[in-house]
């Protein structure tokens, strides 16, 4: 059984619990919805092989990687990355970023691709996004 000023501190810490429980359930419909509403770009692109250099950053400073990709019917007919480690560490993440790549994009619509992790590398997708991002306005069809 529970005393007076034991149900009073169970309420204070109960109702903030709760409201910030229906917030939560408020915004994550909000999100999903809005995820929902979002609709990919369908551009077109011209075939060929196309090169761009990506940066991000890491633990250890600035790194980038050079994406070599090409492009047919507007789907990823191959792709090649080229590391530029400053740090055997960085080594390790952008080598297994680059041999895990291509089983994740090749045959995809390059509109559609959302590249985040390859292999336990997430860093090294930053750097895979802004290079796509320059390749994609590179070879768009006016």
């Amino acid at each position: 059984m529970m005393t007076g000023s034991a149900r009073t501190t169970a309420a204070r810490i109960a109702a903030p619990i709760g409201a910030t429980a229906a917030l939560l359930g408020t915004l994550t419909g909000c999100s999903t919805a809005a995820a929902e509403a979002e609709v990919p770009v369908d551009a077109s692109y011209r075939d060929g092989t196309y090169q761009a250099n990506g940066t991000y950053q890491s633990p250890n400073g600035n790194e980038n990687i050079i994406v070599v990709l090409e492009l047919e019917n507007d789907r990823v007919a191959d792709v090649q990355i080229t590391i530029n480690p400053n740090n055997p560490t960085t080594a390790n993440y952008q080598g297994q970023f680059a041999d895990g790549i291509g089983a994740l994009v090749i045959g995809e619509d390059i509109d559609t691709l959302n590249v985040t992790v390859v292999a336990g590398s997430s860093l090294t997708s930053n750097g895979f996004r802004e290079a796509l991002n320059a390749i994609k306005a590179d070879a768009l069809e006016s």
